[in-house]
């Protein structure tokens, strides 16, 4: 059997052409598959570059690796070389170490066509064995395929085609770039700059957009005038590459630090060259690229050194890795890196606007659940609220990233704030005790039950607490978030991506984890004393149920209700009843507290009537006879767009007027957007800062399907992001501002972004 079977693949390879016919019949005698039934393969169109190829090959047979080819006749196409996943390793005794497929795969083969060509016709040619008895080779056989291409996109300007290759694969001829799904030009693509950090230090930046990646080991920098040390690279993320194998790459953006020593001490200029090779994923790979640029050097202060093409320019503010390249980073190393890096990350953010009030919800819980509670049993529903509150956080996350619908954005609604705020308010008058003395018999048992329930009456309650507070109260977007969301998004790697998020919302939460034990250790026991810690409690609910409903409201109603809050606040402190004689200093106390809340809420009371809306300046303007108007705090004068339609609009009118552009993404349900808005857009130092700027803002309040659609083009898990446009209409990713920050820091942004 041996010798016919080498005999057969010796005179399959030479008669090929004439013994095809007969030997198909032999084999349907002999109970094999014809050739053309053994090994299918069609053909189907990715895009006017991509063929992709469908292998199936029948049981008991397999296909040689090095026996497929691809070829064509069409005047003016031309292929690239095929690109084939890795078989499966076989010492054959007569071919030596081959590979070979025995189940289906699928190879790409990248072409280049005429504008004007409808289809292409491919030879394929292959040659597989039975591995079985009988033990036979077919002899090469080739399948004529025709190809239907998708229409040819819109043609770019002159000169913006560049050659590009398979992943792997050798160059695949000229490409022309166009619009839609088409790969971006070289020059947009990879965007290569760099900066001196030192006399003896200079700062090389890589900018790609979403999808594309760098290759670290195709990489590589060399200057003439100067040696240069090693790059310091950053961790990046871990790529299996068909050609490559296991490699490290860079998405988004990537800092790389490389000591120099200039040949020339008076050197004012170092000449530095990158030459680098990247890819877009899940599509093409670049041929290696060469960016030569000099780079001013610290003697003459300030000296920036760009490409020739569109690009973020870097400045001595900005040359620092952003915020979202450091969790980027994070999150491409270990896993001790990533925990390490988000827990810190998520105990800064424990003490932002976003997460302070769960403070007092946990505080509130503690203390309503009972007199006597023992510093065990504070740890334990802190431990909890805050397990419960980082299970939720997670899941939102990871949804968010997977289905691109953010649930925390979800439960911004109007109907959903109202009841939460009405939820604060049940709480507040069980801390006051309003149910034994108000309400009718029948209500006490039910909302009793509901208040012990929530307040800390059992840990299912309280697990309630912690969920409810990671989806509402809680709704800000930071930089760490909007990583671990986008990495999930791009990566669909939920394991990670949530492990990041889950470290994250676990460092949130270790302060709350201390408070809460702590105040199960100090609060006071069983008394007069344990009223008054409950009644403080309750004004601090109706206090969150105001800044909930804050989201929704008119300044002027939220206003109202501080005054009134406020006012009643002193009437229990007893700021309108007369001290008796001999009062201790305590009632002194209270009262002169009782008696300043009185004023501010006298004060917020006059300031709403007056029209103002600031509730922390309630009396501005207000002496000055000029009403509203002049009480109003001036901010930027953004055009409110809607649509991706509207915001391509925005740009071409920019582009025409050769302006920048800034937009801006806002809610109503964002505290950190108005807190942007009060604190860093209504400076003036900033307002003359953007003067030159088209200032377009992007309102997804409503988070309907269009602002979702939105959001997803630009790569938005949630408000507040502020991005900025080159007058070419190209956005400078680098300079990205993803969650709030002040007015120093945010005008050297802008200084850099001009």
């Amino acid at each position: 059997m041996k010798r016919f079977r080498l005999f057969h693949f010796v005179l399959a390879a030479l008669l090929a052409p004439g013994m095809h016919a007969s030997l198909a019949w032999a084999q349907d005698a002999d109970g094999l598959l014809a050739v053309d039934k053994a090994f299918v393969v069609q053909a189907s169109p990715v895009d006017r570059g991509r063929v992709r190829l469908d292998w199936k090959i029948a049981p008991d047979y397999y296909l040689y690796r090095e026996r497929i080819q691809v070829k064509t006749k069409d005047a003016g196409v031309t292929l690239a070389a095929h690109e084939l996943p890795a078989g499966k390793k076989k010492h054959d005794e007569y071919l030596g170490d081959v590979e070979v497929y025995h189940e289906d795969f699928t190879s790409t083969q990248a072409l280049s066509a005429p504008p004007g060509a409808a289809e292409v016709h491919l030879d394929v040619k292959f040659q597989g064995c039975h591995e079985v008895d009988p033990k036979i080779c077919f002899p090469p056989h080739v399948t004529q395929l025709t190809v239907k291409l998708p229409a040819a996109a819109a043609q770019p300007p002159e000169g913006a085609g560049t050659t590009i290759a398979l992943a792997g694969g050798a160059p695949a001829g000229p490409l022309q770039i166009g619009a839609g799904a088409e790969p971006l030009a070289v020059e947009k693509a990879f965007v290569f700059e760099a900066l001196a950090t030192s006399p003896r230090e200079v700062l090389a930046r890589f900018t790609m957009p979403k999808g594309y990646y760098l290759y670290r080991d195709k990489t590589t920098f060399d200057s003439p005038g100067a040696s240069l040390a090693p790059p310091r690279w950053p961790a990046g993320t871990r790529h299996k590459d068909a050609s490559f194998g296991e490699t490290t790459v860079y998405f988004d953006q990537v800092d790389v630090p490389i000591a120099f020593t200039p040949k020339e001490a008076a050197a004012s200029t170092l000449p530095l060259t990158a030459h680098f090779q990247g890819c877009l994923e899940g599509s093409v790979c670049y041929p290696l690229i060469t960016r030569s640029i000099d780079v001013t050097l610290p003697a003459q202060q300030g000296g920036v050194a760009t490409t020739a093409a569109p690009s973020a320019p870097l400045d001595a503010a900005a040359a620092s890795p952003s915020d979202d390249s450091v969790f980027a980073h994070a999150l491409g190393g270990s896993l001790w890196l990533t925990f390490t890096v988000f827990f810190l990350a998520g105990m800064g953010l424990a003490f932002t606007p976003c997460v302070f009030p769960m403070i007092p919800i946990l505080s509130g819980i503690i203390a309503g659940a009972g007199d006597n509670i023992s510093t065990r049993r504070a740890l334990t529903l802190s431990i909890v609220y805050v397990l419960a509150s980082a299970v939720i956080f997670t899941v939102a996350g990871v949804v968010a990233g997977l289905a691109g619908k953010n649930l925390q954005a979800a439960f911004q609604t109007p109907w959903v704030l109202w009841c939460f705020a009405g939820l604060f308010v049940l709480l507040s008058l069980s801390m006051f005790g309003f149910y034994e003395l108000q309400l009718p018999a029948s209500w006490q048992g039910k909302l009793a039950n509901v208040s012990n329930q929530q307040s800390g009456g059992s840990l299912f309650g309280v697990a309630i607490m912690g969920a409810l507070s990671a989806l509402i109260v809680g709704p800000c977007v930071t930089p760490p978030l909007a990583v671990a969301v986008l990495y999930i998004a791009q990566k669909h790697d939920a394991v990670l991506g949530g492990f990041a998020l889950f470290t994250l919302s676990l460092g949130m939460g270790a302060p709350l984890v201390v408070f809460g034990a702590s105040a199960g250790k100090f609060l006071p026991r069983a008394g007069a004393w344990m009223d008054a810690v409950k009644a403080v409690f309750g004004v601090t609910f109706l206090g969150l149920a105001i800044w909930m409903l804050s989201r929704i409201l008119d300044p002027v109603w939220i206003m109202l209700a501080v005054g009134a809050l406020a006012i009643a606040s002193a009437v229990y402190l007893g700021a309108l009843d007369r001290l008796a004689d001999g009062a201790s200093g305590w009632h002194r106390l209270w009262k002169a507290l009782g008696v300043l809340l009185l004023i501010a809420g006298a004060a917020e009371l006059i300031g709403a009537a007056a029209g103002t809306s600031d509730v922390l300046r309630p009396l501005h303007g207000v002496a000055g006879g000029a009403g509203g108007s002049a009480a109003s705090v001036e901010t930027l004068a953004f055009k409110r767009v809607k649509s991706a339609a509207d915001v391509d609009a925005a740009l071409a009118d920019a582009k025409a007027a050769h302006k920048p552009l800034v937009l801006d993404f806002y809610a109503d349900w964002c505290v950190a957007c108005k807190e942007m808005e009060k604190y860093t857009f209504s400076r003036p130092e900033v307002q003359r800062a953007l003067a030159d700027f088209i200032l377009v803002q992007a309102d997804v309040t409503a988070n309907d399907d269009i602002d979702q659609a939105l959001m997803q083009r630009f790569s938005i898990v949630a408000p507040p992001d502020t991005l900025f446009f080159a007058v070419d209409g190209n956005e400078k990713r680098s300079l990205r501002l993803t969650g709030e920050e002040d007015a120093d820091k945010f005008l050297r942004r802008v200084g850099a972004a001009r």
